[in-house]
């Protein structure tokens, strides 16, 4: 049987946020209600650095710890937690229900909602990130997508083991456990489970499913080369 527990995707010793994540539960029910509802329970927030103007906070439910780098033209709707030396780069949108390890990073144009990113994650260029958990150290190479929800509407499950998971989640994009690593340009459709230290190739489209520690997920293209023609001359 395969394991889909926090522990077996990501460290979480040290994690500020364990509430979170149930040991016993499947990974993917610290999304969606549970987020939210921890969220809406927090009591405490500060805003603990100086500002640029040129930052847009929106809302009154977002915290911003001490050592947080937040860069002009960032835009974050609460609610929204920022750990402890959090980067957030120009043209950053973080869009409510985000909570962000210390460490971690979301770069120039890149998106997060409805997301978990652990110490040391990175989106750093024109990422999206939608109702995913990101595990420490995972880097995320520039325009990877973390689709969250199937153009049916449906629930979205995925195969493992040879049956069908079902998630109870309408929007669930991706886990990508401790060290993973995407290559440019990867499309991560709703439901992809990556264990620790995977990786994928550029241009590559996941589908929704398990893929164990260690898995190197790669999409063979045919590359031709012919002469060019001159051109014409009128």
């Amino acid at each position: 049987m395969i394991d889909f527990r926090p522990a077996a995707f990501f460290d979480l010793d040290g994690f500020a946020h364990p509430e979170l994540l149930a040991p016993g539960e499947p990974v993917w029910n610290a999304l969606g209600k549970r987020l939210v509802e921890y969220l809406e329970n927090r009591d405490e927030w500060k805003i603990e650095v100086d500002l640029h103007p040129g930052v847009h906070l929106l809302g009154d439910r977002i915290a911003i710890a001490p050592g947080c780098e937040i860069e002009p033209g960032a835009v974050i709707i609460g609610p929204a937690v920022l750990d402890p030396g959090v980067k957030v780069r120009t043209g950053a949108y973080i869009r409510q229900n985000v909570v962000l390890a210390s460490g971690s990073l979301v770069g120039a144009h890149s998106e997060v909602k409805g997301a978990i990113l652990f110490p040391d994650a990175k989106a750093p260029h024109q990422a999206y990130v939608g109702d995913s958990i990101l595990g420490r150290d995972v880097n995320l190479g520039a325009g990877t997508i973390c689709s969250n929800v199937k153009n049916v509407g449906r629930e979205v499950s995925f195969r493992a083991g040879g049956e069908t998971v079902h998630t109870g989640l309408r929007k669930f994009g991706a886990i990508l456990g401790d060290g993973c690593k995407t290559g440019c340009n990867t499309v991560l459709n709703p439901g992809v489970l990556m264990g620790p230290d995977s990786v994928t190739y550029t241009n590559a489209s996941i589908r929704g499913g398990f893929y164990p520690a260690g898995t190197l997920i790669k999409v063979r293209q045919t590359q031709q080369t012919t002469e060019r023609r001159k051109l014409r001359k009128n």
